[in-house]
């Protein structure tokens, strides 16, 4: 009975120690990108949110659309104007892009990193350069053209922590994965109040805790192989694999930020070789496939004011997308036929139209053909 007793209170201990480290354990955005053998880089990502529906819509943005932030000190903040016509998906009814494709085929990926993003600190002199976290994404993905454009102009402007209503107060603490059509990838952080822009030569991301732990923590895993293990011979016993996947022994199955990002990697490797973009799509959305999660499973911490009515998933959309055919895909909690939008048959000069929203699902149900004979 002690024994029982000791081993409660070590993994008791165990689990303190791991919510203090990881304050969002149940965050679990995962995204990926694919090379094509022509070169075509597509990115693929979840969106999950347990506690409540982000009522995200797909958003047109045309050139010349001006956006402006506000500043903690409710300040005029940076104001920009579209450089180049974008369509994302957004997030709460505001201008705040999730993920998203521009026309010169850059991608960002909008993650949440809780309890780790530190923005930086905010100087009133400098209100005009300075934007809340939750424009990260739409800056980027209105202003630059390629990953190098990024690292350059990400220096002049500055990301200050503002409080979001939504989240109770507490400022979006996010990261980004940023992708273009040459299928450089990079990762966007704010930490101990400075930008940090690292390589991304993995080309996936999770969440909590910043990217660079997750790259040295995949030494753990160094074992992990497409191949199957060989049967082992121990004296006159011959010992084989149980069955397919042998290579993968130790894989970790937990839907933790951490073990997400191991196994996304893994599938990565595991990917089979598609000749171009809209092939590998398909694998794209083959391989988020194994990071849906349940309702309440995904990011977020419940209130009393955030709701999860008329949820399925904590998984509420999953998207690809086609860097190179500009080509943006999705599907919903609701319904997993897959849409898409073809950037180059938008006219993005239409400004005086602003900014076009359209509903992810027109009916919130899934399609099903009935083939009954």
């Amino acid at each position: 009975m002690l024994e029982i007793k000791h081993f409660l209170f070590v993994l008791a201990a165990a689990l303190t120690s791991f919510a203090v480290l990881f304050p969002s354990a149940a965050s679990a955005c995962t995204s990926i990108c694919l090379i094509a053998d022509d070169g075509t880089a597509v990115c693929g990502r979840t969106m999950e949110w347990g506690t409540f529906d982000l009522n995200s819509r797909v958003a047109i943005v045309p050139r010349g659309h001006e956006f402006s932030s506000e500043t903690p000190d409710s300040k005029k903040g940076l104001t920009w104007k579209t450089r180049y016509g974008a369509v994302a998906l957004d997030m709460i009814g505001k201008d705040y892009f999730a993920d998203g494709l521009n026309e010169k085929g850059l991608a960002v990926n909008f993650l949440y990193l809780p309890g780790i993003s530190e923005y930086q600190p905010y100087d009133p002199a400098k209100a005009d350069i300075s934007m809340g976290a939750a424009f990260m994404a739409t800056y980027v993905l209105t202003q630059f053209a390629s990953v190098d454009d990024v690292k350059k102009g990400m220096g002049m402007v500055r990301v200050v922590a503002i409080p979001e209503p939504a989240l109770g107060g507490a400022p979006a603490p996010m990261h980004l994965m940023v992708t273009d059509k040459s299928g450089k990838v990079i990762v966007i952080e704010y930490l101990d109040g400075k930008l940090k822009i690292s390589d991304n030569p993995v080309k996936v991301l999770t969440n909590a805790p910043s990217f660079d732990w997750h790259l040295t923590n995949l030494s753990n895993y160094v074992n992990l192989s497409a191949t199957p293990y060989p049967p082992k011979k121990i004296g006159a016993l011959t010992i084989k694999p149980s069955g397919g996947g042998s290579g993968l022994l130790g894989m970790p199955g937990d839907i933790t930020p951490p073990s997400r990002f191991v196994r996304a990697v893994a599938q990565t490797m595991l990917a089979r070789k598609t000749p171009d973009g809209p092939e590998t799509v398909y694998e794209i959305f083959r391989i988020m496939d194994n990071f849906n999660h349940p309702l309440s499973a995904g990011e977020g911490t419940v209130t009393e004011l955030q709701r999860q009515d008329g949820m399925r998933s904590s998984t509420i959309w999953t998207s690809a997308i086609d860097t190179g055919n500009l080509v943006y895909y999705y599907h919903t909690q609701h319904n997993r036929k897959v849409r898409m939008i073809d950037l180059k048959r938008i006219d993005f000069s239409s400004v005086k139209s602003g900014i076009r929203h359209l509903p992810l699902d027109r009916v919130k149900e899934q399609e099903i053909e009935d083939i009954t004979p």
